[in-house]
């Protein structure tokens, strides 16, 4: 009797360490799948956010060769694109990415970002247009108001950017964008205040600090302002100032803000200088 079942045991014995060998085999090339995603989707965090934008768009381009139906590497290309300032070929990216299965609203508010950076603005429109009204983030309602901005769509795009600041912890430079859309339509106490407000919020942004000083001398309030400036930043402003100034005809009081700014930069101001230059000898 013992002889007649060793075989089949056994072969049983074989089977059963063959199939838990198959199991083993399996498991290990699956857990060395799922480390090489974590790996791969670690590898691409680092591209999009520490690496030089050149490297980033050469490692997703290799990516997505290998990959094409890869909707997060295609992503990782169309994001790498826009840092690195190549717009249109992060308007094509964007679009691809929109196109494909599993797109969401992010995508088609990134596509319309690529087109305002592009500067086709009508585009930019019709996407956000298409964007679900529930949709509602910092991002895009930021571009909205852009949009509307360059549309002269005034009271939308005072409401949109509104809405913006609503929406963000950082508002420093929506708040500037917004207050440039009041300069540009005249509304310089508006723009001044605007200024103001990003300053409070960010005090080191250099633009919000020269469009306040042109909001003032719009107003013909040709004195500085009080917040935290270096030496050079301060002559700079004053210079600002200045040619504000003159653009308003009040020429002798630019001549006096010019020279201001010539003695407080903490080295030769050549372009103050010129321009001093200039007006005496007009």
């Amino acid at each position: 009797m013992f002889r007649l079942f060793t075989g089949p045991l056994a072969l049983g014995c074989l089977l059963i360490l063959a199939a838990c060998a198959d199991k083993g085999e399996r498991a290990v090339d699956e857990a060395f799948a799922d480390l090489n995603v974590i790996d791969e989707s670690n590898l691409s965090d680092v591209m999009l956010t520490v690496a030089d934008p050149s490297e980033a768009v050469s490692y997703f381009q290799r990516a997505t060769r290998e990959k094409p139906d890869r909707i997060d590497l295609q992503r990782g290309l169309a994001r790498s694109l826009t840092r690195a300032r190549r717009n249109a070929e992060a308007v094509s990216a964007w679009s691809r990415v929109t196109a494909m299965p599993g797109a969401n609203e992010q995508d088609s508010v990134d596509l319309a970002d690529a087109l305002i950076r592009g500067g086709d603005w009508d585009r930019a429109k019709s996407t956000l247009n298409g964007i679900a009204p529930t949709f509602e983030t910092f991002q895009r309602y930021r571009l909205e108001a852009m949009v509307a901005d360059a549309n002269k769509e005034w009271a939308k795009a005072d409401s949109f950017y509104e809405t913006a600041v609503g929406l963000t912890t950082q508002s420093a430079g929506v708040l500037n964008n917004w207050g440039y859309s009041k300069l540009t339509r005249g509304a310089y106490g508006d723009a001044e205040r605007l200024f103001a407000d990003a300053l409070r919020q960010d005090p080191t942004l250099f633009t919000a600090k020269n469009n306040l000083i042109l909001a003032r001398g719009a107003q013909r309030n040709y004195t500085m302002p009080v917040f935290p400036t270096t030496q050079t930043e301060r002559a700079q402003l004053l210079q600002t100032l200045a040619l504000t100034a003159v653009k308003q005809g009040d020429v002798e009081t630019g001549k006096g803000l010019l020279r201001e700014a010539i003695a407080t930069h903490p080295q030769h101001f050549e372009e103050a200088v010129r321009a001093l230059r200039a007006l005496e000898a007009g």
